[in-house]
This record gives structure tokens, C-alpha cells and sequence, in this order.
């Protein structure tokens, strides 16, 4: 598989690299800087750019069979559209370029995930901290489901540096869950899983231990 890799450089997005590689596949990382990405794989190309620079994006998706999108910000306050805007350029590159599925990452807290997170979280975090990402979060998550791409959305549980071990667990239904949490290995191994099975086509998702 030929595959779109958007925020390569760290977090779940380098896991995806270094996964998607080891798996077999065919890996374009897109990322502001790509420091961190594992270069010199002869199935690895990168190109480096901003996921809200249409001429980077449409660089990158090009000869793609599937998209990932990994991007974050590295503190609550910086780029506060980046979420909504880089995904609009992800899906209209995707448009034009024929792309058709799309794994993108967004969190607890978004759409109906919210209040879910724990008393701690969703009462103090939540509100203080996190209320402008996740609502350009939710503008992303619109902007997803009213596309034509066959799109999975994945909402992580609360993120650790943890080994993948495989045995998380896959929720569409969040009735009495509280999220507990995920390590970054799990999200990317299940997101390749994902693309291989088509499981959960136009669902939105938990994944937690």
C-alpha cells in the first residue's frame, strides 16, 4: 500500500512510519521537520512542509492509496485552527488526486466523546486547557464525515510512551466508558490494521486498554 503519512516527525505519526514500514508498505512522511523521521529506507520518501500548505500537501499525496492523519500541536495554544484547516487541505488533495481512505486521529473530548475523559479531566483539563482544540477538533470531525473519503475516525484514550502489546480495546459505543489510557504504539497499530480490514468504515472510535 502507498501511504500518506500527515505529522510523521513524532508521537503516533512516527510510529506509523516506522509500523507502516515494517509491515511492507510504501511510505511518504509529510512533516514540518523531518529530524525525526527514519530516513534512508529505500520504501521511505518524505516531504517536508506544513500539512496547511496546499502545494506540500498535494506533493505529497501524490500516487497514494490511503491517508493518515497524525497532526498535533505541541501546546493547547499553538495554532488553534491547525486541526480543521489541515484536514480541509488533506481531503481536498485527496479529491483531486483520487484518494479515497482516510484513518485520522482526533481525541477525547471531541463530538460525542466528551465527558467521557474522567471527573479530573473533564472538569478541570478540559475546560482550562483544552476547550479551543477541541473545538477545532469537532470542526474537523464535521469536515470528515461530510466528505466523500471512506473515513475512520480514531479517538485515542490518554496517551503513553507503553510497548505494543495488541490487546486494547475498540469501542464505538461509549455508554458508561470512561477512557483510561493507550499507548502511542497501539493507536498506529491499530490504524494499519485498520486500512488492511475496512472494519470500521464511516464509524468513530475509543481505544483504550
Amino acid at each position: 500500500m502507498n501511504l500518506l503519512i500527515a505529522g510523521a516527525s513524532r508521537g503516533i505519526g512516527r510510529q506509523l512510519v516506522e509500523q507502516a514500514l515494517a509491515a511492507g508498505h510504501a511510505v511518504t512522511a509529510l512533516a514540518r521537520g523531518l529530524s525525526k523521521v527514519a530516513g534512508g529506507h529505500e520504501r521511505l520518501r518524505t516531504v517536508q512542509g506544513s500539512v496547511l500548505d496546499p502545494a506540500a500537501v498535494a506533493a505529497a499525496m501524490a500516487g497514494q492509496n490511503a491517508v493518515c492523519c497524525a497532526i498535533g500541536v505541541k501546546t493547547p495554544w499553538e495554532q488553534p485552527t491547525v486541526f480543521s484547516e489541515g484536514t480541509r487541505r488533506l481531503l481536498e488533495a485527496m479529491k483531486q488526486a483520487g484518494v479515497r481512505r482516510l484513518v485520522c486521529i482526533t481525541g477525547i473530548g471531541a463530538g460525542d466523546s466528551r465527558g467521557h475523559g474522567g471527573l479530573l479531566y473533564d472538569r478541570v483539563f478540559f475546560p482550562l486547557l483544552l476547550k479551543t482544540v477541541y473545538a477545532d477538533k469537532n470542526r474537523q470531525e464535521s469536515l470528515i464525515r461530510a466528505s466523500d473519503t471512506d473515513w475512520t475516525i480514531v479517538r485515542p484514550g490518554f496517551l503513553t510512551n507503553g510497548p505494543l502489546t495488541g490487546n486494547y480495546r475498540v469501542l464505538t459505543d461509549l455508554t458508561g466508558v470512561t477512557a483510561g489510557r493507550i499507548a502511542r504504539a497501539e493507536v498506529a497499530h491499530f490504524m494499519l490494521q485498520e486500512l488492511e480490514s475496512n472494519r470500521y468504515l464511516r464509524q468513530t472510535l475509543l481505544l483504550t486498554y
